[in-house]
């Protein structure tokens, strides 16, 4: 008549490896299978006369790509395009897509000279070459 259980909080500590441990074990291989988002790697450098952007976007067409320049602000953004089919014959066995944006955007520290900036995209690197400007020099205030 009585269906209660006495709970023993140190029974883990007897036993570490009971049937709760184990628990989900069987659903961690599958999540490795799945592509997850795109995401876009930057480095950053600069020397005395320009920043250089590296940006990693691979399986991206030249034509998706998009660099604006505003001031000392950049914003690097792509359209992803993914397709993965495979087939037995005449069926589909499995089909998967995945289409979306991936964007970044940064400040520099220095302004940005748009007209002398150049872009290079060659096998799934972006290589900007930002030069700064002159008179983007900064100058300490005079408090009064």
């Amino acid at each position: 008549m009585s269906n209660l259980a006495r709970f023993n909080p140190f029974s883990e500590l007897r036993e570490p490896f009971s049937d709760d441990f184990f628990k989900g074990f069987t659903l961690r291989p599958v999540y490795r299978l799945m592509e997850g988002e795109p995401q876009m790697r930057l480095d950053l450098s600069e020397d005395d006369k320009n920043f250089f952007v590296k940006a990693e976007i691979p399986g991206v067409k030249k034509e998706d790509i998009k660099v604006s320049v505003d001031g000392n602000q950049v914003c690097v953004s792509a359209e992803v395009k993914k397709e993965k089919e495979q087939k037995e014959g005449a069926k589909f066995i499995r089909s998967e897509r995945y289409y979306g944006s991936v964007s970044r955007s940064f400040t520099l520290d220095e302004g940005v000279d748009q007209a002398a900036s150049s872009a290079k995209y060659e096998d799934g690197v972006l290589q900007l070459t930002l030069p700064k400007k002159p008179n983007g020099q900064s100058r300490m205030l005079k408090i009064a």
